[in-house]
């Protein structure tokens, strides 16, 4: 029995050896399999960093608003005879839109008139008169008293007629705000009004409104710090004739909707949110842009020439800042710190820390790390050849 015992120890104790055998040559395995792995070139794909010119762009989320909106009242009351406008329409300034019953101001008009003749005719006999007096008076034939009696009742008929002709002139005037014309230009919205209804010049809704939108403005805001740029670019395209470029774009920033150039800047910043608003205007000849439409807008500040640039998606960043990766001769690749400047599309400005010419990886980033070792898509491609020949 003692015998049994100490074979079945035996055998446990070399199972047991055995077991932690396999586990430690397992895992040395795996070690060398992760190290195998880590020098194992990373595919990545490259591009060359260049110089081009770069936009230096503002974005900012836009307002569209109207040159003018204005509220088209009628200026007397009557019944509404004619509406001659369609909704929605473009209309010009000075354009008939409808028409109020003009008769009852063809009757004042009438009136005034009639009573203006007949003081004319009398003053004209007043003068006829005066005349005549003046004549006797130069043979003393009248006294002094009748002569100036005569000359005063001239200057009341001539402050009567003068008056006549206002109360002429106010009637006229009446009977043309019988037609109610644009008095702006712009698009004309829903009627409110519909024939045969009885209109008043305090009407608040009106009759409809207008809203000019060739052209039209957009207001946006920029943050305050980049007033001074942007107000000194103003100032020096003033000087010289030439416009700030300002673009519309849809609220996806996919579509262009319109081309314009910035108008003005505000007078002051808005202390609650370190803003200061903007004012673009465009011509907006197709109608694409709505009064209160939202718009991207896009502000072209300046243009710098021959800067270095690299894709955007090289960029990335760590703990020490922005950096990219530079594949060298040796197919390694060097992390790189850069500094950047303005975006323009998708190029970035790399003011220090590349140079033109220089490969940089834009796909495979994640797998990298400085000095690995990379393979590109034309070394690929040409190993595939290669295999190609031989098995030929």
């Amino acid at each position: 029995m003692t015998d049994k015992r100490r074979w079945r120890r035996a055998a446990g104790v070399l199972g047991l050896t055995a077991c932690v055998g396999v586990a430690g040559c397992g895992q040395q395995v795996k070690e060398e399999r992760q190290g195998a792995a880590a020098n194992r070139p990373v595919p990545v794909a490259v591009a060359a960093a260049g110089k081009q010119d770069v936009r230096v762009v503002q974005s900012a989320l836009g307002t569209v608003v109207p040159q003018a909106s204005v509220v088209v009242r009628a200026r007397v009351g009557g019944q509404l005879q004619k509406v001659l406008f369609q909704e929605g329409q473009l209309v010009k300034a000075g354009e008939l839109l409808a028409e109020i019953d003009p008769r009852p101001f063809v009757a004042q008009l009438t009136q005034a008139e009639g009573q203006l003749k007949r003081d004319l005719a009398l003053l004209k006999n007043a003068q006829a008169d005066l005349a005549r007096y003046q004549g006797l008076r130069a043979h003393d034939s009248i006294s002094e008293q009748a002569l100036d009696n005569q000359a005063a009742l001239v200057q009341q008929y001539q402050g009567t007629v003068q008056a006549d002709q206002g109360v002429v002139d106010n009637a006229r005037l009446q009977l043309s705000f019988a037609r109610i014309t644009a008095p702006v230009s712009g698009r004309i919205g829903l009627r409110q009004v519909d024939v045969g209804n009885i209109v008043a010049p305090n009407d608040a809704a009106g009759l409809a409104v207008i809203t000019a939108v060739q052209p039209i403005a957009a207001l946006f805001s920029l943050p305050e710090d980049q007033l001074p740029a942007i107000a000194a670019q103003l100032a020096g395209a003033q000087k010289q004739g030439r416009v700030l470029a300002v673009e519309a774009w849809d609220r996806a920033g996919t579509r262009k909707l319109a081309q314009g150039r910035l108008e003005t800047i505000d007078n002051q910043i808005d202390p609650a949110t370190g803003t200061i608003r903007f004012k673009a205007q465009f011509a907006n000849a197709d109608g694409a842009l709505y009064p209160n439409q939202f718009v991207n807008v896009r502000l072209l500040v300046e243009t710098r020439s021959a800067q270095i640039v690299a894709p955007s998606v090289a960029i990335q960043n760590g703990n020490q800042g922005p950096f990219v990766y530079v594949v060298g001769t040796d197919k390694t690749v060097a992390l790189r710190p850069v500094t950047l400047g303005p975006v323009d599309g998708d190029k970035t400005t790399v003011t220090t820390g590349l140079e033109p010419g220089e490969q940089v990886v834009v796909t495979g980033t994640d797998r990298l790390r400085n000095g690995a070792k990379v393979v590109l898509p034309e070394s690929r491609k040409a190993r595939a050849t290669a295999r190609a020949e031989i098995a030929g």
